[in-house]
């Protein structure tokens, strides 16, 4: 069935609901999921042709219709010209680099990022030649400093994952471009609904699709956004051999998470602001991290990279007098809570909250997190949909509570 085109400049929220691929012979209105391995050929010559140049349908592992829709409407949002798919956020990032490094490539990247991709490039693309400089998340001069003939990529994600520092995406892409190197951001915090790195000089837009894309915690999914020559010619070839395919299922699953992004994404930033205002007037809080708070570094920058808003995570720290007491008091507020979950993830309607030292960022070393400035008095919330002051007088449990 042929769908009229959609008109230009539709807005995210919009994009998020309608783009997709063209309905089939039945007409459906919610996009169908296609529950399929393989996908039979009208005709020899036709099968051939469409498996030596990849376009058409053949295996799932190469290409499926409800992960195009998926790719599609999340390549609209981001305002690239087209997007991959791909099991999780790490296999994105797996597929980036094995579709862009060799053997004695450079990379830069933030040391305030994800504990999992830290480990990634530190631990195991170092077995294979791929060499890593860390530097601050927010010193572009480090970054600067950083940058070696053989420097392929730099890497940042902003805000970062638990301190929700925030970097100056603008100026790392000039710093990238002008070695002729390119820049890739994780966008899983702020999702396409406050900020568009691409608009801002970045070549490479990374999702974790398991947070706010699909906004339940229901399913793991990950997605590249790129020009067209770097998913076909870069990206595509790494996921037909190497498999780190994204499963139809939770691509429809993700596709209709997206169609709530824009009112999520909102109240996710309100319930968030809220609660970090309230917490920093609680004199058992010794710090509150949170980009949409005056008090933070990058309050400025946060505000014009983000659309004014500062998205739906937060941290806090609770002070002690050595690194045991402080994480006896960070493990008092998680078990006197009984609303929020405690958990990993986020972006779920559900508040999560977390201790970063010992679970996103638990495999790293000691020095590694002091380097991010990770202490043991560190609890980050990833702030839901429940009323704000259920979750005030949740954490007040616990706070209220609390020893010297």
């Amino acid at each position: 069935m042929k769908d009229q085109s959609l008109p230009e400049g539709l807005r995210p929220e919009t994009l998020a609901v309608r783009t997709g691929i063209e309905r089939s012979q039945y007409g459906e209105n919610s996009e169908a999921l296609y529950l399929t391995t393989g996908f039979v050929q009208p005709d020899a010559a036709t099968s051939a042709e469409r498996f030596a140049s990849g376009e058409g349908y053949t295996y799932a592992r190469t290409s499926n219709p409800t992960v195009t829709a998926f790719e599609r409407r999340l390549a609209a949002l981001e305002g690239t010209e087209a997007a991959i798919g791909a099991s999780s956020g790490m296999g994105a990032i797996l597929m980036m680099i094995m579709g862009l490094l060799k053997a004695g490539d450079h990379v830069v990247l933030s040391r305030s990022m994800f504990g999992s991709t830290l480990n990634l490039f530190a631990k195991e693309f170092g077995k294979f030649g791929v060499e890593t400089t860390f530097v601050s998340q927010t010193n572009v001069d480090e970054w600067r400093a950083a940058m070696r003939p053989n420097t392929r990529l730099l890497f940042a994600e902003t805000p970062t994952n638990p301190l929700t520092e925030v970097c100056d995406i603008a100026a790392l892409a000039q710093i990238a471009h002008d070695a002729g190197a390119l820049l890739a951001v994780d966008n899983a915090f702020a999702t396409p609904l406050l900020q568009r790195p691409v608009e801002m000089g970045a070549d490479i837009v990374m999702h974790s699709g398991t947070k706010y894309l699909d906004g339940q915690g229901r399913v793991m999914a990950g997605a590249l956004c790129a020009s067209r020559q770097l998913v076909t010619e870069k990206f595509a070839p790494v996921v037909r051999t190497a498999g780190m395919v994204l499963s139809p299922f939770n691509a429809w699953v993700v596709l209709k998470g997206m169609e709530t992004l824009g009112v999520r994404v909102k109240a996710h930033c309100d319930n968030t602001l809220a609660i970090a205002r309230w917490l920093e007037a609680q004199p058992q809080v010794a710090r509150v991290y949170y980009p949409g708070l005056a008090s933070h570094p990058q309050h400025d920058l946060a505000m014009r990279q983000q659309n004014g808003l500062g998205g739906g995570v937060l941290s806090l720290e609770l002070a002690g007098d050595t690194p045991e007491a402080a994480r006896a008091k960070a493990f008092h507020l998680l078990d006197s809570c009984r609303v929020l979950s405690l958990a990993t993830n986020l972006g779920d309607t559900k508040t999560i909250i977390s201790h970063p030292a010992t679970t996103s960022h638990g495999r790293l070393t000691e020095a590694q997190r002091q380097a991010a400035g990770i202490s043991q008095g560190v609890v980050r919330l990833a702030v839901g949909l429940e009323h704000h002051e259920d979750i005030q007088d949740d954490l007040l449990r616990g706070l209220s509570t609390l020893t010297a």
